[in-house]
């Protein structure tokens, strides 16, 4: 029997960035996690968690949106 695997993602930086990276992965399975963007008083936190059955599972899906974030901050870095 498989038990249930929790890994969260945690990114910390400007609104505007935060903003993007969020736009990056909403287009992804929402039924494969949960995504939050929080404002604190000088920048934002995106807090992404995935639950899945499975280790493998799990390292599928975090793979999938770290590869996505990583794409965009890409992205958003070539325009700094």
């Amino acid at each position: 029997m498989m038990g249930k695997v929790t890994t969260s993602i945690l990114w910390t930086g400007s609104k505007e960035r935060g903003e993007a990276l969020l736009a990056a992965i909403s287009p992804d399975d929402p039924d494969d996690f949960t995504v939050e963007l929080l404002d604190s008083s000088d920048c934002v936190e995106l807090r992404i968690e995935v639950t899945k059955d499975g280790l493998g599972r799990s390292r599928a899906s975090v793979d999938d949106i770290l590869a996505c974030l990583s794409a965009a901050e890409s992205g958003l870095d070539s325009l700094d």
